[in-house]
């Protein structure tokens, strides 16, 4: 990219960063919310793995093309803004359609049209980010993303509990059983998802490509095997740093996918004595689960802030191994609490991990690719998010489709169909996690004669 990149102000950086508390928010809802959904419409507990998988395989199809489409893209729009715009919309008509469904497959229907328009928008919000800010505010550009995780998550998760505590009765559900506080924080998120994402691309649009990087994408190879073949050279070519980050991701997402996916399963066993999904008590622990959710996401908003000092001193790899390994051990205390006061504190280790992962390993990972295939490799790095995510599908759940069973079922058979022993194994991954990243040496990429005329 440009050579030149104007040092932005902190308000600046903020406004640029507004539409990640959009984007955050869609996701806090569907980790708080989309297990009971399904759960309201009949799911069993072991098949929730599985009924999950757009949001892993939409991101493991859709954010690799894309950003090795928007590196490409040089029209008079910008080269990411059409993606994550596009993507905004998608996202806010899953949002607004997802508490109307009617049957299990109208809701896993939706859902692949809401991880469809998340993982456009996202992959080329990181690459806006990376292009816009020079390497010196870059740490501090993903941080303030992280933060802006943080504060919109935990807005997601606490608004349910808020609008109980304003009068709502928590169990007047619809005629699917789905509570009409579900419905109206989905609606909210529909609309905070647009209009963030549209004032931040406003606020702080693109840089104009130089007549150097327009004749670098004008010379590259257009059409969909191209892009096939950009993305399978950038594999083949992936720096060292960017290959040991794969295994800490493996660990890493493996954990947060569990913990996402039966947390509140686990409170409803653990605080509630209960396992049935329509039941008053169980409607308690997902307000329960929203309440320690929300908290956790404001440690990690706050955490990402003073972050940004600590990160300089001891560097991102240490601090986030640092983070990882408090939230490991917050995940294997959970499951043991009995009283909802009590859940709260390791909750703050969680809070400490979650700020961490969506800020600290992109600031080593733009640290070692070359500059001029940013989007593809933000869209590779996704893959090693997605991907453990998948394998934690296939080994925790089984769908069976009566032709053929997919998936292990190590949820319903090793685990016993307890989501407290799955939180532990969670917790070892996350400590897995901090180990490997220790692994990693982190340091800028070589460019090439072509990048140096586009770093």
């Amino acid at each position: 990219m440009s050579a030149h990149r104007p040092q932005l102000s902190l308000p600046r950086i903020l406004e640029m960063n507004l539409g990640f508390l959009g984007l955050q928010f869609s996701f806090g809802l569907q980790q708080g919310n989309m297990g009971p959904i399904y759960s309201y419409l009949g799911a069993d507990e072991s098949q929730l793995p599985m009924l999950q998988l757009a949001g892993p395989i939409t991101g493991l199809l859709i954010q690799p093309l894309i950003g090795a489409m928007s590196d490409k893209t040089g029209g008079k729009w910008g080269r990411r803004m059409p993606y994550f715009l596009f993507g905004a919309l998608l996202c806010c008509i899953g949002l607004f359609a997802m508490p109307l469904s009617s049957s299990l497959l109208m809701a896993v229907s939706l859902l692949w049209i809401l991880d469809a328009g998340n993982n456009i928008t996202m992959e080329p919000y990181r690459a806006y980010v990376s292009d816009r800010l020079n390497p010196g505010q870059r740490q501090a550009g993903f941080l303030t993303q992280s933060a802006f995780t943080g504060l919109a998550q935990c807005l997601a998760f606490a608004t349910p509990a808020l609008l109980v505590a304003l009068g709502m009765n928590q169990d007047w559900v619809d005629s699917h059983n789905i509570p009409y506080t579900v419905r109206i924080v989905f609606w909210v998120g529909a609309v905070l998802s647009l209009a963030t994402i549209v004032w931040s691309v406003m606020r702080v649009p693109e840089l104009p490509l130089t007549f150097a990087e327009r004749a670098h994408i004008d010379a590259q190879p257009k059409g969909i095997g191209a892009t096939f073949a950009e993305i399978g050279s950038a594999i083949r070519d992936m720096p060292i740093a960017m290959r040991k980050l794969g295994v800490m991701s493996l660990f890493q997402w493996f954990g947060m996918s569990g913990y996402w996916t039966y947390a509140v399963y686990s409170i409803g066993r653990s605080v509630y004595a209960t396992a049935e999904p329509n039941s008053s008590a169980f409607h308690t622990a997902v307000l329960t689960n929203g309440m320690v959710a929300a908290f956790y996401n404001f440690i990690a908003f706050a955490s990402a802030f003073m972050m940004v000092p600590l990160v300089r001193r001891a560097g991102p790899g240490p601090l986030h191994a640092a983070c990882l390994a408090a939230g490991g051990a917050g995940m294997l205390i959970l499951p043991h609490v009995t009283s909802v006061g009590l859940l709260f504190l390791p909750a703050i280790g969680v809070g400490l991990a979650w700020g961490s992962i969506m800020g600290n390993p992109y600031a080593i990972l733009t640290n070692s690719i070359p500059p001029a295939r940013t989007g593809v490799y933000m869209g590779i790095f996704n893959m090693m998010i997605v991907i453990p995510m998948l394998v934690f599908a296939v080994v925790m759940s089984q769908l069976d489709l009566g032709f053929v069973k997919l998936g292990l079922g190590a949820y319903a058979g090793l685990l016993g169909n307890d989501p407290r022993n799955m939180l532990s194994v969670c917790g070892v991954c996350l400590l897995l996690a901090a180990l490997s990243v220790l692994w990693v040496r982190e340091g800028r990429a070589s460019a090439t004669a072509p990048e140096l005329a586009l770093a």
